[in-house]
């Protein structure tokens, strides 16, 4: 993105609705949605801004606007903001219009209250009284917005219209409310002045990080650079603007606009917005060749054009919506326990590579053939990622390829796909070296439930029993303590910290039993383990008769083979 297409700098409020510039909110940008929650976080912030001693300024964030002559702007982000300061100041001058009504300080009370008007809200046609107002909003809210806000009318009309509209007049009465008390409460005279002061302050001292570009697709790369960063902006709202531009297109744009809207609310209301883009993502790529997040805007834009693209692209999304869901919320879906089961552990390893393949593969094959393929996406996810902590970039290709192949028809049956996905299934050889040598840092809770997965499945390879790895009744044990007391001789500094985590070094413990051996050294840890249910534990206490660096890893190493059993895909051999 050329700096030509891409402008940032900090403004003020009084410098954004200064020097005759028009903000507009495109047509399809969500309706007007704050509430009482986020309008007195917003008054508390500015009324610690604007009082004597307060603080010199306050941040509003992140505003992404769109323009092509630096004179018109687009709010792609921060809609929200920008309508309710617009309502503050509606707000103070509804307050003036009442002390004229009643007589006080008339001439300089309708300067301000025109002044005002003339900074920040626009003006007033003479003749027609049509306000020409500086913000407009979408097609959904300007309408009340500019009939009944901005001409700041009495008894603003409540029956028969959206519920954004009756949250904009909401929180005109809010404002309207905790600027008389504001008045009430001050110690200056001279009401006009007071009310003026307020709003000359809070334009000063409220301020933005203004990103202005010149396209959807510049936009849409700030939403991808700023969310990365971990400010989360609604590239969601920005991919519909486009899609309902492209019907707003068509011959009758009314009846299709609103048909579409009423499909992609219930899509993002199941999703939420922030997850919105990593489905249309993985949908995409579940149809189409391999693109990033980065590029996902520009590559739907290229390829959605008309009205009966965009339908289809709807059409498509809601086929795989319940499938998504199924692989982000197990619970919620209608599979098999197994299935479910599968997908949790796809969740424990962090692994989502494979989500575009499992799309295609729900679509394309049977229940038992999507099923099949979710185990072995399992083994291949706990081989490559979870021992191996191989390169992510490779597993996003490979899978790609095989949705794709499967979308279009070259593939009809799973023993079509399995095949492509060789490259992501380390040998026998090269998994049991790299099990051998495992580390596993279990300071974290998610590190902690991975290991107790690992060693139930030694113990159900072992013993025959399967047990639930999150349960209550049992704990990770460290036979080398992570902080060992006396008697850990055999381990200098440097081998403790080095062999603490190793899988060789860990086990499945009672919790009494593990509570009762706490850090005590390896002969009484010994003794306790040849009381233990599991038989994994036992045969630690059966087979060593001291715990030294030495026999960890000999234990890892047996760990290791067993491993290489269970974890195994029987299609790709050794």
């Amino acid at each position: 993105m050329s700096v030509t297409n891409f402008n940032t700098k900090n403004d003020t409020y009084r410098k954004l609705m200064g020097n005759g510039l028009i903000y507009r909110i495109p047509p399809f940008q969500r309706d007007y949605s704050w509430t009482e929650e986020e309008w007195e976080d917003l008054w508390m912030d500015i009324l610690e801004t604007i009082e004597p001693h307060g603080e010199p300024a306050h941040y509003m964030g992140y505003l992404v606007l769109q323009s092509d002559d630096d004179k018109v702007f687009d709010v792609i982000d921060g809609q929200q903001r920008l309508t309710t300061l617009s309502l503050i100041v509606l707000a103070t001058l509804k307050q003036l219009q009442g002390l004229i009504a009643q007589g006080v300080e008339v001439v300089k009370t309708e300067q301000r209250l025109n002044q005002l008007r003339q900074t920040y809200v626009g003006y007033l046609d003479p003749v027609t009284l049509v306000a020409r107002s500086k913000l407009s909003l979408n097609r959904n809210n300007d309408q009340y917005y500019q009939t009944y806000l901005v001409p700041v009318v009495d008894n603003l009309p409540q029956r028969g219209f959206r519920a954004s509209e009756q949250a904009l007049r909401k929180a005109f009465l809010w404002f309207e409310k905790k600027l008389a008390d504001y008045v009430r409460a001050s110690d200056e005279l001279d009401h006009g002045l007071l009310l003026a002061q307020f709003i000359d302050r809070l334009s000063d001292r409220l301020f933005f990080t203004v990103i202005t570009v010149t396209d959807e697709l510049n936009a849409y790369r700030v939403f991808e650079t700023l969310n990365a960063r971990g400010v989360r902006l609604s590239a969601t709202d920005l991919l519909k603007n486009y899609l309902f531009s492209v019907l707003d297109r068509s011959p009758q744009p009314t009846q299709e606009i609103k048909a579409l809207e009423d499909r992609w609310e219930l899509m993002v209301g199941r999703l939420g917005s922030e997850s919105f883009p990593e489905f249309l993502r993985i949908h995409w790529n579940s149809r189409h060749r391999f693109v990033r997040q980065a590029e996902l805007f520009k590559t739907i834009r290229s390829a959605v054009r008309d009205r009966e693209q965009a339908f289809t692209l709807l059409r498509e999304m809601d086929e795989d919506i319940d499938v998504f869901l199924g692989l982000t919320q197990p619970e919620l879906a209608s599979w098999s326990r197994s299935a479910k089961d599968a997908v949790a552990l796809l969740a424990l390893f962090r692994v989502r590579q494979p989500f575009p393949l499992l799309l295609s593969a729900f679509r394309q094959l049977s229940t038992s053939e999507f099923e099949t393929l979710l185990r072995i996406c399992v083994v291949v996810s706990f081989r490559y990622t979870v021992i191996g902590s191989l390169p992510p970039s490779e597993p996003e290709r490979i899978y790609n390829q095989a949705a794709k192949a499967l979308s279009e028809g070259h593939y009809s049956k799973l023993s079509e796909v399995i095949p492509g996905l060789r490259d992501l299934y380390p040998n026998d050889e090269s998994f049991r070296i790299a099990f051998a040598n495992r580390v596993i840092r279990t300071k974290q809770s998610r590190n902690t439930r991975l290991v107790r997965y690992i060693l139930c499945q030694l113990e159900k390879q072992a013993s025959g029993q399967d047990y639930d790895f999150d349960s209550q009744t049992f704990n990770l044990e460290h036979i080398l303590p992570q902080n060992p007391n006396t008697g850990w001789h055999q381990f200098s500094d440097e081998a403790i910290e080095a062999f603490a985590y190793r899988l060789g070094n860990m086990a499945l413990c009672e919790t009494g039993l593990n509570r009762s051996l706490g850090n005590d050294d390896d002969q009484t840890k010994l003794a306790g383990y040849a009381q233990s249910q599991f038989v994994t534990t036992r045969q630690i206490a059966e087979e060593q008769t001291e715990w030294t660096p030495d026999r960890l890893e000999k234990r890892q190493a047996y760990m290791a083979k067993q491993a290489t059993a269970i974890w195994r895909v029987t299609q790709f051999g050794s």
